[in-house]
């Protein structure tokens, strides 16, 4: 039985399905099956021959993701989905997906197309509709929680229902707790939602029997009732995020905020007066920001291994414009149900709030520290510190003035970000092959100059984000060069993200397969940003930094991978030789018709198949290191053929499946 609306995938359709026996529902599967499923709604009951296998090991890692929401299978359709069974009316626990689609149908009517999917994340949690990078602008910024519907969009519905009824707590209590969980229900009964909707109802019904609001009990009671039916639940993110957010605000929240508005300065002026009461609007919103990041910052380095500086800033910008786009939002949706026209005006006017939050995500995510990668060691090394002198200001030194342990914070984080770029920055060339699953990217960086060649794979992220974070991480959001050895997904498929973050000078690329639908998207989104394009047909050299770039045209033919680029990058006695993907045949041309010197570092072609790399290109270059960039994959990379011949180069071999990211970093004389 189908339990949700199918999504749209990359290969065909994902959908919630309970397996049945007897026409009873018996455990959840989530199942992959072609495009035809999207014809598919919740209360279809379909047969199809399914593949199953566990789904506490994908992608060849464990993993706990699917587990923490009850699904313990994961089944592959072998064949059509054959419907038997249609309900001829709306099964009623299937009311809240109908509505969720409903207000998705509705939003998409009223609202413009650069609106409708942030709008849609913010009202139902489905972040499919997102356009491309406002994602990862938001996670940057600190306002992932934004499109992730959570306790925060509990309260703005607890909120608009208090505006509607005002102090009537019966009423409250009687409409708020049905209407709470049915929008948890809409948004697909998340824990986080769920959390928040166990809280609010709680609140709400402890006057009416005689209770004072208690939290900690009432924290307490939902964790419990939520790990009940599902204790795998305790490994959710989603859940453990919540909580840690609850329990931070509980703790810390209300104490920062009335020792902060107490610190206020009582101005006799009238533009003084009116600072001050800017002051007190913003001062419990920031308490509530960084209560809330008390716990969820660890978590979050621990999961993402990174963490948003710009969030209390971010928060405060837009905080307001949330609240409001959600009550706006939810309104015309509804409106919209019934009467476009009618659901068009409030509409106009959510609009607003809407494109500030979105265009304060961006302009803040492009910021070069906005986001701290804690990968480096120095970076984890501040994190630690900058925990201790909080949690030391928080509970025993809250004598000391605010603007202690904040300077504190800021001239030890300058500290730790000198001392971790200062390699980079200061040495000859820095070549840095970035872990992005199975594909390849890598940059080059020497004296604040920076070309990357080729940005693509299939790693989980969007390998244009990781080298944008990456590029960030050093303090720089500009690329002089972006070069793709060629046109298939794991070497391109992040040049639109990377592009849409990353203001980049040039796009050198080969002149082939001009019918190719990611060429042709690459140009679109260049053309747009205006970023110029070279299209390479003879060799090209390029000086940037303290290094220089020499380019090798196209050498084969028969098929993308003999017709890429291949890069040769050196700076003093420091050589490195990037082939794409090409094969052993195009190798020997290279080898026989260009200059190659001995190399010191090889980027391994085509991800270490056992086509590519050659005797004849190891013995002509005699590489003294080599980098496989691989992730995850069917076709056996990096082959043991491949492995054995660069062993017998003496080849000293980094893998970045098993590494992560791979930097070299040459200081020069």
């Amino acid at each position: 039985m189908i339990t949700d609306f199918p999504k749209a995938t990359s290969r065909g359709a994902t959908l919630s399905v309970s397996l049945c026996e007897a026409d009873r529902p018996r455990f959840k599967i989530q199942l992959y099956a072609d495009d035809e499923a999207l014809a598919l709604r919740p209360g279809d009951v379909v047969h199809a021959p399914i593949r199953l296998i566990g789904s506490d090991f994908l992608r060849g890692e464990s993993v706990d993701y699917y587990q923490a929401k009850g699904i313990f299978l994961i089944g592959y359709a072998q064949g059509p989905l054959f419907l038997m069974r249609r309900p001829d009316t709306t099964p009623i626990r299937f009311f809240p997906q109908y509505a969720a689609q409903a207000i998705k149908h509705s939003i998409a009517r009223i609202f413009p197309a650069d609106l409708s999917g942030f709008l849609t994340a913010l009202l139902t949690g489905d972040k499919g509709a997102l356009s491309p990078g406002i994602y990862a602008a938001f996670q940057r910024s600190g306002l992932s929680h934004v499109i992730a519907v959570s306790g925060l969009h509990i309260s703005f519905l607890a909120g608009l229902l208090a505006a509607l009824f005002g102090k009537r707590s019966r009423l409250s209590a009687l409409i708020g707790p049905p209407l709470m969980f049915f929008f948890a229900a809409m948004a697909g009964n998340t824990p986080s939602a769920l959390r928040a909707a166990f809280m609010a109802s709680l609140l709400l019904i402890a006057p009416l029997v005689g209770r004072e609001p208690d939290k900690p009990t009432t924290l307490s009671v939902t964790l419990m009732v939520l790990l009940l039916p599902c204790p795998y639940a305790a490994a959710s993110i989603s859940l453990q995020l919540s909580f840690g957010a609850v329990a931070g605000i509980y703790l810390v929240s209300g104490t920062l905020s009335s020792r902060w508005l107490k610190s206020i300065p009582k101005w006799d002026t009238p533009c003084g007066k009116a600072a001050g009461r800017v002051l007190a609007f913003f001062i419990p919103c920031l308490a509530v920001t960084m209560g809330a990041l008390l716990f969820t910052t660890p978590l979050a380095a621990l999961y993402f291994h990174s963490v948003s500086l710009a969030g209390p800033v971010s928060n405060l910008l837009t905080l307001w414009a949330v609240s409001l786009s959600f009550a706006g939002g939810l309104i015309s949706a509804v409106l919209g149900l019934f009467s476009v026209p009618l659901g068009t005006i409030p509409a106009w006017l959510t609009a607003w709030p809407a494109r500030w939050i979105m265009f304060a995500a961006k302009e803040i995510a492009r910021l070069p520290f906005a986001s701290l990668s804690l990968l480096s060691g120095y970076t984890v090394l501040w994190f630690v510190i900058a925990y201790i002198i909080l949690l030391l200001w928080l509970v025993g030194y809250r004598q000391i003035r605010p603007s202690i342990p904040l300077s504190a914070l800021i001239s030890t984080l300058c500290v730790c970000l000198i001392v971790s770029t200062w390699t980079v920055r200061t040495g000859v060339l820095t070549a840095t092959v970035l872990d992005v699953g199975q594909g390849s990217s890598t940059l080059f960086y020497s004296k604040g100059r920076s070309i990357l060649v080729d940005c693509g794979g299939s790693g989980g992220d969007d390998p244009g984000d990781i080298a944008a974070d990456y590029l960030q991480s050093l303090g720089s959001s500009h690329l002089d060069a972006l070069i793709l050895t060629h046109y298939h997904t794991d070497h391109a498929c992040g040049v639109p993200e990377l592009l849409s973050r990353i203001q980049v000078s040039q796009l050198i690329l080969p002149d082939v397969t001009p019918e190719d639908d990611l060429r042709r998207e690459i140009l679109r989104t260049a053309e747009e940003l205006g970023c110029e394009v070279i299209f390479l047909s003879e060799d090209l050299s390029l000086g940037f930094g303290s290094a220089a770039l020499t380019l090798f045209a196209p050498l084969g033919d028969g098929g993308a991978n003999e017709e890429g680029l291949s890069v040769l990058c050196s700076a003093g006695d420091f050589d490195v030789l990037v082939t794409g993907d090409m094969n052993d045949i195009v190798e020997k041309r290279l080898v026989k018709q260009k200059s190659l010197p001995d190399i010191e570092l090889l980027v391994v072609g085509h991800h270490g198949s056992k086509n590519s790399t050659s005797a004849e290109l190891l013995l002509a270059t005699t590489p003294e290191m080599a980098v496989i960039s691989s992730g995850y994959n069917s076709y056996g990379h990096p082959a043991p053929e491949t492995i054995e011949r660069l062993g017998a180069a003496g080849c000293d071999i980094y893998l970045t499946d098993r590494m992560g990211t791979v930097t070299f970093s040459i200081k020069g004389e």
